[in-house]
């Protein structure tokens, strides 16, 4: 009987590993094994440690307890130089290129070849360049300077500067959150191709379609344990959810039935050349009307009008039966209107600052005497609505970047209830952050509907869309292309009329 050749070692492992930062215990015995040709998902909520495993696998920290394996045998990452030539390559969100080079020389930066007098070869960067390109299955210009290139195409350089490394383990961290529908499935052909010819990956995402269509592993983690490993077939997303957060979730939507009252905002006709044109829409006290629709529909821009952020060449905007004047932001909050932004980082929040000054930001007058902010005043406001919307910081005086993603979107949140709005104007109001605080933020929207405030909500998650929404505006091509009820909405109907397609939906 012929014997059976040993296991194959797998590239990367970590093996109990641990890791505190003072007090805060980040890791506790966590083991993760990435092998050879699988896409390997990482799932868990923010503050669950993902953050920290990666920094580790990448050689930023190093663990307290426990070990790193490479290929089966003890290694130390003790710089990122280190994980670098063990193989290890990691694709973060946002990719940092050196926008005034060219794509080649990013690719190659520090290793570029030398022709005669020690002159850089760039026919040779780039023939190395379009050679990397052509093994992912894309097309990029490797002469072309980085700066105004997309998300997109950014981290498929960083891929391809990977793979020149010769990479074993890619690790992709929130890839996706930046990315169009097109762009997505671009990159997953990507994934796939690399997993195929051997590559171990390491997937980290909050959207729960995307791990179960690409990957052949999930590993959970909780408060900086190691919750399971499972292959993705013996998995749903409720058993997913449930590792993630400890209990179980009754529904990612608790939306409360409310009766909708009188309309409080009307759009009638809104056109801006170019951008969106005819815009009808209304919203009721106690509604929450979602705006749907693929990427470049229209939608942000419709809402930014609205708000007064951007101009609109015709049209009409009104709260309460009272037309707001255009581009004017402070008239639309004197009348009610608030609007947290889909960035929030760029647009919501002032990072530097800390929670209760970023959370008082719409009062200042309110809560000044004789022109002076009154810092008591801030404080019990900013405390006030932290406890209210359960966020979760250290201290109030602490920045607000300090704060997960989840938590900073809740600040953004304390910042516009605290004016008391009639209506409010989410954009994306849980991209990027996890399933337990999305719970969070959909129970609120709730309880706001619920108490009368005329909720409009953009949303580019389908599941989200049809389980928070009263009705339904479906966006195409800068048009409302179909209204639907709760009991109408579906994803088959959503799709056709955001593609263009509303007749073929019955």
């Amino acid at each position: 009987m012929a014997q059976q050749p040993p296991p194959v070692p797998p590239p990367l492992a970590l093996v109990d590993a641990a890791k505190s930062f003072g007090s805060v215990k980040a890791l506790q015995g966590v083991s993760l094994t990435l092998r050879a040709g699988e896409i390997h998902a990482l799932c868990g909520e923010n503050g669950a440690g993902k953050s920290t495993l990666v920094k580790m696998i990448a050689g930023v920290h190093q663990p307290d307890e426990g070990r790193i394996e490479v290929d089966g045998e003890p290694a130390v990452f003790a710089r990122p130089a280190d994980a670098q030539r063990a193989g290890v390559a990691v694709i973060y969100q946002e990719p940092t290129l050196f926008p005034d080079l060219s794509v080649a020389e990013n690719i190659f930066m520090g290793r570029q070849p030398l022709a005669r007098g020690r002159r850089i070869d760039k026919a040779a960067m780039h023939a190395a360049s379009d050679a990397l390109f052509a093994r992912l299955g894309v097309r990029i210009d490797p002469a072309r300077p980085a700066k105004g290139l997309s998300i997109a195409d950014q981290q498929l350089i960083e891929i391809a500067k990977a793979l020149s490394l010769q990479a074993r383990v890619l690790v992709m961290d929130e890839p996706t959150a930046a990315l169009s529908g097109v762009e997505v499935e671009r990159l997953f052909t990507v994934a796939r191709s690399l997993r195929d010819s051997g590559s171990a990956i390491l997937f980290i995402s909050h959207r729960f379609d995307e791990v179960f269509s690409l990957c052949d592993r999930v590993t959970v983690m909780r408060d900086g344990r190691y919750i399971s490993t499972d292959p993705i077939g013996e998995l749903t997303v409720d058993a997913v959810v449930r590792k993630m957060v400890g209990r179980d979730i009754a529904a990612l939507f608790p939306k409360q039935d409310t009766e909708p009252g009188d309309t409080v905002l009307e759009v009638r006709g809104l056109t801006r050349a170019g951008v969106f044109s005819d815009v009808d829409l209304t919203v009721r006290a106690g509604e929450i009307v979602a705006l749907a629709g693929l990427v470049g529909a229209g939608r942000s821009e419709v809402m930014r009008a609205v708000f007064g952020v951007d101009r609109y060449d015709s049209g009409t905007v009104s709260v309460n039966g009272r037309a707001l004047p255009k581009a004017s932001p402070a008239a639309a909050m004197a009348a009610g209107v608030a609007l947290v932004p889909e960035d929030r980082r760029q647009q919501g929040l002032v990072m530097e600052l800390s929670v209760e000054r970023n959370a008082t930001l719409t009062r200042r007058w309110p809560l000044s005497r004789f022109g002076l902010l009154r810092s008591s005043a801030e404080e019990g406001t900013a405390r006030e609505w932290a406890e209210r919307l359960q966020v979760k910081a250290g201290r109030l005086t602490d920045a607000v970047s300090t704060l997960s993603g989840g938590n900073q979107q809740k600040v953004v949140l304390a910042k516009w209830l605290a004016t008391g709005p009639k209506v409010l104007i989410v954009d994306e109001p849980t991209r990027g952050i996890d399933v337990g605080t999305k719970s969070e933020v959909h129970r609120l929207l709730s309880e706001l509907a619920g108490q009368g405030l005329a909720v409009v909500m953009v949303s580019s998650e389908l599941p989200e869309v049809l389980g928070m929404a009263d009705r339904v505006l479906v966006m195409h091509e800068g048009r409302i292309s179909a209204e639907l009820s709760r009991d109408e909405a579906t994803e088959e109907s959503v799709m056709y009329a955001a593609t263009g397609q509303r007749g073929e939906a019955a």
